[in-house]
């Protein structure tokens, strides 16, 4: 789907170097993602003793995400999971059998964090305190010259050890404090989760990347200028397929209309196909169609629901514990967590939207994780834990992609971007209501995710969204260049 900022605006992002380059809306790299749940730690909050856990798992780039897709299950008749009488979260749901949707009742998978969601005493204790830091410098503008509600950061050395950073609170009705390495939506780096998984199948001898989704998903894709017999995997993955997105219909009233509203992969598939699509292979555009179709040629493929194999396949094997994909119709952040504000207008006060239905993120914007263990992730998946050489070769390929930020560069479900230290940095970023992620894993084994508890366009609108969004890849530069 379009992302849901394309909704609202198109602002126009400036790199440092002067380069002018649209930015998409502000859900356009998420889909609005699902979170992921479960974990019996809190999200990187103290379990007894007073500071967070180091998280830093992992020198070098290396990892492994466990299962949940991006926003919901998915079933239906001929798609990737389930079978003719397939719906998505059935109560007896697994992914696969005749009768079968995707999710079931208590899907939820991977780690998560205390089923309370709340912090204990310990949970702010172990962050920073040297304000002459520049991470801290930078989390601080944030908040105290953007008026974002809270920043946390994680930054991973090549030694494997993390440092945290808070900034503002975590709370606006309490101002209780900002938890450190708590719980957020990573929105659209849910994207990467889910194209490992494609991968590994690729791997396994199970998909062909230029495969055309019909093998998977035969008579399904269908519409105006849109026929899944011309589009391939590999289109999908890297946004090339022509596809459009779904969330130009769904958030066509803004984001509080269903914030409550579980809505089923076909059912997201279905807005996407009422609209026309484009020739595929003609040019790179970012479509959450894409990454739902994706996630229902794994269901398809493997006969298990998506939030499963992310969880087996990634989260467990690299050691995620405060990772997870939200079961249907769990709108909740399982662990230690910031709130998330949202308005749909820019400008007017911020509201709670810390519990929302992920569904409609599915396989796109879904996962719930801390930043150290989303550091955790992208090194695992560089430093070649997830995928084989070969399907790690074809992630890294990447074509120009202008409409997400300066520089940046789209490979299968990941994002490079050039950092003022030379190098790239290579991660996704995401987009959801209440969250706004960034960040990434360079070469080297260094690690950073920025989280701010607000989508920046909402704050300041068409004219100041370009700077704040800047200010944020600012600082993800500053944590891995000084």
């Amino acid at each position: 789907m379009r992302s849901l900022h394309r909704h609202f605006t198109s602002p126009r992002t400036r790199a440092a170097s002067a380069a002018e380059v649209s930015l998409r809306s502000v859900f356009s790299m998420v889909l609005v993602s699902a979170l992921l749940g479960s974990s019996a730690l809190l999200a990187g909050c103290s379990d007894a003793g007073g500071t967070p856990e180091n998280t830093g798992g992992g020198a070098g780039v290396g990892g492994d995400a466990g299962s949940g897709g991006e926003d919901a299950g998915s079933g239906g008749e001929d798609a990737g999971s389930g079978g003719q009488n397939a719906g998505s979260g059935g109560q007896n749901a697994g992914s696969g059998g005749e009768d079968a949707g995707s999710g079931g009742e208590d899907a939820g998978s991977g780690g998560g964090g205390d089923p309370s969601g709340e912090c204990t005493e310990g949970s702010t204790s172990g962050a920073n305190t040297d304000p002459d830091d520049p991470v801290q410098q930078g989390a601080d503008h944030l908040v105290g010259d953007l008026e974002f509600p809270a920043v946390l950061v994680a930054v991973g050395d090549r030694d494997g050890q993390t440092r945290h950073y808070t900034a503002g609170v975590g709370d606006l009705e309490t101002e209780a404090k900002v938890p450190v390495d708590g719980q957020v939506r990573i929105g659209s780096n849910s994207k990467t989760f889910t194209a490992v998984v494609v991968l590994q199948l690729v791997g396994e001898g199970d998909v062909d990347l230029d495969a055309p989704i019909e093998t998977y998903l035969p008579g399904l894709v269908r519409g105006d200028g849109i026929d899944g017999r011309e589009i391939t995997v590999r289109q999908l993955l890297q946004h090339t397929s022509g596809l459009p997105d779904y969330d130009d219909v769904l958030l066509a009233e803004g984001v509080f209309k269903v914030q409550h509203t579980y809505v089923d992969p076909h059912a997201l598939l279905d807005m996407a196909l009422a609209q026309p699509g484009k020739a595929p292979g003609t040019e790179w555009a970012y479509s959450n169609t894409n990454y739902v179709l994706a996630g229902m040629i794994v269901e398809k493929v493997t006969g298990r629901p998506l939030n499963e194999e992310i969880t087996r396949r990634i989260i467990e094997r690299i050691g995620l514990r405060n990772t997870y994909l939200p079961g249907v119709g769990d709108q909740r952040i399982r662990g230690c967590h910031p709130r998330g504000y949202h308005t749909d207008v820019p400008g007017e006060p911020l509201q709670d939207i810390t519990e929302l239905d992920p569904g409609w993120g599915w396989a796109a914007g879904q996962v719930i994780a801390t930043p150290s263990d989303l550091n955790r992730f992208y090194t695992a998946l560089f430093g070649g834990e997830l995928v084989e050489p070969a399907q790690l070769e074809e992630l890294r390929a990447t074509v120009d992609a202008p409409a997400m930020w300066p520089g940046a560069r789209y490979g299968l479900g990941v994002v490079s971007t050039p950092l003022s230290c030379d190098g790239l940095v290579w991660g996704h970023g995401g987009d959801i209501p209440g969250f706004h992620t960034r960040g990434g894993v360079t070469e080297d084994g260094r690690a950073v995710t920025v989280a701010i508890t607000v989508l920046p366009y909402f704050v300041y609108g068409e004219e100041g969204a370009e700077q704040a969004y800047m200010d944020v890849l600012g600082l993800v530069d500053t944590a891995l260049c000084e």
